[in-house]
């Protein structure tokens, strides 16, 4: 059967990553996590002290400097059933999914050259097709010319509770007003960047799962990508 990329976009804690997981499990695709890319790099660049004014800022020259010293990769968890990502042979799950990194992989996430690199990455990945790839710009960036876009919605207060439970889980103390702060405040980041902002693909597929399981949205999205599938034979 014929592959295709499926590229799936949207905000923070809109739920990508769970749905390009389990998409890409269902249909035995490779999934690439494009978010846990840039959280790896803002993770190097803390490790270094390159972070400055609490994550605002990036001292950015050594960072560009030193990318060629970056390496990602991605392995399978037999625990977890899922990818880990790596940073130079560490395993970086975890951390890369705490605060210090939210908070600053935004202004990473800005710099022209972090992002020329990692593109390209991502494009290399995807030569063969059948991935899934989630982020902010995988529909209009990476793969502008992908089968498939989704462009994923849900309400701020169901973002903030699916955040919040994902770092309490995790064990992180940290309250409700300041999950949503985060998440306001990278939602505005991701959109007025400069460099490759986020935005809806004008031909990407809107699914709004802020009242959908899990499972519903998978169930629609499997119906989108059968339906591209049968258009395209």
């Amino acid at each position: 059967m014929q592959k295709i990329i499926i590229a799936i976009d949207g905000h923070s804690a809109c739920g990508k990553s769970t749905l390009a997981k389990a998409l890409a499990k269902e249909l035995k695709y490779v999934y690439i996590d494009s978010g846990a890319m840039y959280r790896a790099v803002t993770l190097y660049a803390i490790e270094n002290d390159w972070i400055l004014d609490e994550g605002k800022e990036v001292d950015r020259e050594p960072l560009i400097e030193n990318l060629d010293n970056i390496n990602i990769s991605f392995n399978y968890n037999s625990t977890s059933g899922k990818s880990d990502t790596y940073l130079n042979g560490i395993n970086i799950e975890t951390e890369i999914r705490e605060m210090p990194v939210a908070r600053a992989v935004s202004a990473v996430s800005k710099i022209k050259e972090v992002r020329e690199k990692l593109v390209e990455f991502q494009q290399k990945l995807g030569k063969n097709k059948g991935i899934v790839m989630d982020g902010r710009d995988i529909g209009t960036v990476v793969f502008p010319d992908a089968e498939l876009k989704l462009w994923i919605t849900a309400n701020m207060e169901v973002r903030t509770a699916r955040r919040y439970k994902e770092l309490i889980e995790m064990g992180s103390h940290i309250s409700v007003d300041e999950v949503k702060q985060n998440i306001e405040a990278r939602d505005y980041e991701d959109s007025h960047r400069a460099e490759s902002p986020l935005k809806r693909a004008d031909d990407a597929i809107d699914i709004d799962n802020s009242y959908l399981s899990k499972e519903e949205t998978l169930h629609e999205a499997v119906r989108l990508v059968n339906e591209k599938l049968l258009s395209i034979s």
